[in-house]
């Protein structure tokens, strides 16, 4: 074990010296636009969270980084929403085994009826196993019907409500003054 941490205090430290460096080259450019610009610390945030009793959340700690941070902000209610990078899907049109040949392709078509995978939709069924409403994000199948996590769907029963951007969306916890949190969606 010591010379694991030999080993590793003798590692350069040059991706720590490059963010740090981009990080005050940052600082200087967005000084320079004239707006007011603060910087805060990993320090700083835990006081301003124990202060003020709050749980440690990425959202609450963004809102609690900086010395401007106001006494009392109120939260309570709030639902954070979450974005997740996802893309747009792959681009190579044939998928090959360990040796280099083709194993399965990928499907031509991602439009279908104006919507196309990734696209958050609503759909009201009228009837049968999965009868009411469903939201969510779609994918575009071969056979008939879409897919809506796991409720397939005609596309006579969908309509668009936000276009694919590359990003999944869902909402967080809602936040109890108490400490104790709702259960999240899957809205």
């Amino acid at each position: 074990m010591l010379a694991r941490i030999k080993r590793q205090a003798k590692a350069p430290l040059k991706d720590a010296a490059a963010v740090n460096s981009t990080r005050w080259e940052l600082f200087r450019r967005l000084k320079a636009t004239g707006l007011p610009v603060e910087c805060g610390s990993g320090g700083r945030t835990k006081f301003n969270r124990a202060v003020r009793n709050l749980p440690k959340t990425h959202w609450l700690d963004a809102a609690r980084v900086g010395a401007s941070t106001p006494e009392h902000r109120d939260v309570t209610g709030v639902r954070p929403l979450l974005t997740k990078a996802c893309g747009h899907g792959k681009r190579n049109r044939c998928w090959t085994d360990a040796h280099g040949f083709p194993i399965r392709h990928a499907p031509r078509k991602k439009f279908e009826k104006g919507i196309r995978t990734g696209d958050i939709v609503q759909a009201i069924i009228p009837s049968g196993k999965y009868q009411g409403f469903h939201t969510g994000r779609v994918a575009i199948r071969f056979g008939q019907n879409f897919q809506i996590g796991k409720v397939s769907v005609h596309p006579r029963h969908c309509f668009a409500i936000h276009r694919a951007d590359g990003y999944e969306y869902s909402f967080g916890e809602t936040f109890v003054a108490d400490g104790v949190h709702a259960a999240p969606s899957n809205a």
